[in-house]
C-alpha cells in the first residue's frame, strides 16, 4: 500500500503551474507547430499573386524584354559591373513583394502562436548536438516518427488535391496545347491559383490539427507530480523555519530600534509593572504625542530602566497605559479620545520638571 501511495506521488499527472510554464517559455520551450506556418506563407503569397498577378505577369515581361532585345556588343569589362546592378534591382523589383510578404507572414504566425519570444540561449553552443548517440535518440524518438508521419500525409494531401483538381480540369490543360503564349500564360496562371488556394486550405486543415496536437504534447511534456507542486510552493514561499528565523531576526532588529528611540521620549507611562509606553511630543514638530516604543514584560521592564537611566518621567496610569498599548503603533499619533488624559499628564510631568529645575 505504501509503495502504491509513493508510486502515486511521483506520478505526473498535475497541470503545470504558471511558473513551470514560464520557465519553459524563458528556455524557448513553447507550443509551436511549423505547419501553421507554411500553411499562413501559402495563403498569404496565394492572395498576393491573385491580388497583383497581372502586374507582376507585366513586371516580368518588361525584365525580359529589356535583356532579350540587349545589344551584346555593348557587354564590355567596364560596364559589367553597371550590368550586374540592374540585373540585382530588376530581381528584386519582380521578387520584393513575394519574399516581403513571405516574411510578414511567417514573423505573423510565430507571432501569433507564441507572442513576442528571444531567447539568446537557444544560440549558444550545445555538446549535446554534435553527439552521434544523442543524434540517434532524436531520430529514433517518437517526435521523429511523429514529424515523419507528419511529411508523408502533406505529400498524400497535396497529391491527392492535385489529382483532383487537374482531372476535373483536363480538358482545360488540353486546351492550352493549342493557345498562344498570352493565352496559355493566362489559363495556367489561373488553374495554378486555383490550385494553390485548394492546397493552401488544406494546409491549414492540417496546420490547425497539428498546432492542437502540439499543444497537447506541450502540457503533456510539462505536467508535474504533487511531489514537484509542493517543493515548487515551498520554494516559492520559502522554507517555513528560514521565514522564522527572518521574522525572529527583524523582530529583534524592530526591537533595538524601538530601544533605540526611547531616550528621546518625553513620558513613559506605565501600567505599572505589565506595560511600557513611551511618548514623544516636541511641541513645534509633533502634532500630537506619538508613541516611540511599547513593551509588555521583560521589554517593560527594559524601557523603565532605559527611561530611568536617561532621567525621563514615569508615571503609572493603566487605563492609558492599557489602551495606548492595544490601540496604537509604533510611531503614530495618540488618538484624538485620550488627547485630555494625556495632555493632563504631560501637564503633570511638566510643573514636576519645573519644580525640579
Amino acid at each position: 500500500m505504501l509503495d502504491l501511495q509513493l508510486f502515486a506521488e511521483g506520478d505526473k499527472t498535475e497541470d503545470p503551474t504558471p511558473r513551470r510554464l514560464e520557465e519553459a517559455r524563458k528556455k524557448g520551450q513553447v507550443p509551436k507547430s511549423s505547419e501553421l506556418n507554411a500553411a499562413v506563407n501559402l495563403l498569404a503569397l496565394t492572395v498576393l499573386l491573385l491580388a497583383l498577378s497581372p502586374t507582376l505577369w507585366q513586371n516580368f515581361l518588361q525584365v525580359m524584354r529589356k535583356y532579350l532585345e540587349m545589344n551584346a556588343e555593348i557587354l564590355t569589362p567596364g560596364n559589367l559591373a553597371a550590368l550586374a546592378g540592374g540585373v540585382v534591382s530588376d530581381l528584386l523589383l519582380l521578387l520584393g513583394p513575394v519574399l516581403l510578404t513571405a516574411f510578414v507572414a511567417a514573423v505573423a504566425a510565430s507571432y501569433l502562436q507564441v507572442g513576442f519570444l528571444f531567447t539568446p540561449s537557444l544560440l549558444a553552443p550545445k555538446l549535446e548536438r554534435i553527439n552521434p548517440l544523442s543524434g540517434l535518440q532524436r531520430i529514433f524518438s517518437k517526435r521523429a516518427l511523429v514529424e515523419l508521419l507528419k511529411s508523408i500525409l502533406k505529400v498524400v494531401i497535396v497529391a491527392l488535391v492535385a489529382w483532383n483538381f487537374l482531372r476535373a480540369n483536363f480538358e482545360t490543360l488540353f486546351v492550352v496545347l493549342y493557345q498562344n503564349a498570352a493565352n496559355t500564360w493566362e489559363i495556367v496562371s489561373s488553374l495554378g491559383l486555383n490550385l494553390a488556394i485548394r492546397i493552401a486550405v488544406a494546409f491549414a486543415a492540417l496546420a490547425a490539427a497539428d498546432l492542437m496536437y502540439q499543444r497537447y504534447e506541450y502540457y503533456k511534456s510539462l505536467k508535474m507530480s504533487k511531489q514537484e507542486i509542493k517543493d515548487e510552493l515551498k520554494e516559492m514561499e520559502g522554507d517555513p523555519q528560514l521565514k522564522a528565523r527572518i521574522r525572529e531576526t527583524q523582530r529583534k532588529i524592530a526591537m533595538q530600534r524601538m530601544l533605540h528611540d526611547v531616550p528621546s521620549a518625553t513620558v513613559v507611562i506605565t501600567n505599572p509593572t505589565e506595560l511600557a509606553v513611551a511618548l514623544r511630543y516636541r511641541e513645534k514638530e509633533d502634532e500630537a504625542p506619538v508613541v516611540v516604543a511599547k513593551g509588555a514584560g521583560v521589554l517593560a521592564r527594559r524601557i523603565r530602566e532605559l527611561a530611568r537611566e536617561h532621567h525621563i518621567p514615569l508615571v503609572e496610569n493603566k487605563p492609558v497605559a492599557r489602551t495606548l498599548f492595544q490601540q496604537v503603533e509604533l510611531g503614530e499619533t495618540i488618538p484624538v479620545e485620550l488627547y485630555q488624559a494625556v495632555a493632563e499628564i504631560l501637564a503633570f510631568v511638566y510643573r514636576t520638571k519645573g519644580r525640579s529645575a
